[in-house]
């Protein structure tokens, strides 16, 4: 399992982007991002510039296998009187591979209100002039995603503290929650304090769902390229979900800029914190505008130290606590026995004890949500 846990480590770090400078995904994802907000805000310039001057589009036209439409034709599609109005295309790159000077990507369009969501394929050159789209293609399909968004929070952290135990995100506790996510037609992001690929632990492709999203290059491509704080726009999402794995004691709780985002979320657009075994070791330093610890008088669940096996090195590596620490800052820790499942629920905040609790924990997510927009 060790081993395992490695070598996808080192596949997500050490994929095809290996074979790219960084330097050459910045421009790339650049690109894929104007021809994003281009479509999306109806600006011909931008998706222009997203484009080589020779570029063609291969699209769908009824009575036609297809039809060439050279790129400048299809940006007068998108009025220029309403230049700056979103038309409620909501785009996310969901990969990119590149080798040398050629690359493809594929980026997902959602029209929630149209009930459609479209695929597009592009083929990308590095020109003289930078890094262009030369072609792309699209499929249209039926789609009940609605395009709203949680916040998956993991760490970075190899290893417990400064020693060389391994430690990573628990895979289960993200594919779980994950899954009941994007069943119920929400998009999940990913971010962690440095950003990019993040070790995996406790992988096991017996399990169903574990299969399902290991070979789905689409998630894959996600977890090993998840955002830095920087990037994150807190008003996009309805909910932070704090993930576990032991290495969930390590560079999360103690980052300022993920704080401010999970709070901003929570107090200013109404959004649920959520955690799940050592995950909630996260939101034990979050706090609320009058100074309170957000746990303070809460019925909070997560893995509890009674739990781990002491004896063992890599407790000695936690930096703190995780039932202590909620309980010394006013916070009721409740869980149930060990390998079952627990979920609390107080107003907002949804926690849970173990990976078997990561579904559980979703669905109640999904139960407040709803709600909400009633």
């Amino acid at each position: 399992m060790k081993l395992l846990c490695i070598l996808l480590t080192l596949v997500i770090s050490f994929g095809s982007h290996s074979r790219a400078t960084s330097n050459d995904m910045q421009e790339i994802q650049q690109v894929l991002k104007n021809y994003i907000n281009g479509t999306s805000y109806n600006d011909q310039q931008q998706i222009k510039s997203a484009f080589a001057k020779q570029a063609q589009l291969l699209l769908d036209k009824k009575g036609q296998d297809f039809q060439s439409v050279p790129a400048s034709k299809y940006a007068t599609w998108f009025k220029e009187t309403h230049k700056g109005k979103f038309n409620g295309r909501i785009g996310e790159i969901r990969s990119i591979d590149l080798d040398g000077n050629i690359a493809s990507a594929k980026v997902e369009i959602l029209m929630p209100v149209k009930g459609k969501r479209f695929v597009d394929l592009f083929l990308l050159k590095k020109l003289p002039s930078g890094w262009k789209i030369i072609t792309k293609t699209a499929a249209a399909l039926d789609s009940e995603r609605h395009g709203e968004r949680i916040l998956f929070i993991v760490s970075n952290a190899h290893f417990h503290g400064d020693s060389k135990l391994p430690a990573g995100v628990s895979f289960g506790e993200i594919v779980k929650a994950y899954d009941t996510f994007a069943s119920a037609g929400y998009t999940v992001d990913f971010v962690s304090p440095k950003g990019g690929a993040i070790p995996l632990a406790y992988v096991n492709t017996s399990i169903p769902v574990h299969k399902k999203y290991l070979y789905n290059s689409d998630f894959m491509y996600a977890i090993g390229n998840t955002k830095t704080p920087n990037e994150i726009v807190p008003s996009k999402y309805k909910a932070v979900h704090y993930v576990g794995g032991t290495n969930a004691m390590y560079g999360v709780a103690e980052d300022v800029r993920i704080q401010n985002i999970s709070m901003e979320i929570y107090e200013q657009h109404g959004g649920i914190i959520s955690s799940v075994c050592h995950g909630t070791a996260g939101i034990t330093n979050l706090k609320l505008n009058n100074g309170d610890y957000l746990v303070k008088g809460r019925k909070i669940s997560g893995y509890p130290e009674s739990f781990e096996n002491q004896s063992k090195a890599y407790f000695q590596e936690f930096p703190f606590l995780l039932q202590q620490t909620v309980e010394h800052r006013g916070g009721q820790f409740f869980h149930s026995e060990r390998n079952t499942p627990h979920v609390q629920v107080d107003g907002r905040i949804v926690t849970g004890q173990n990976h078997l609790s990561s579904s559980l924990v979703a669905e109640e997510m999904i139960k407040i949500l709803s709600l909400n927009q009633d």
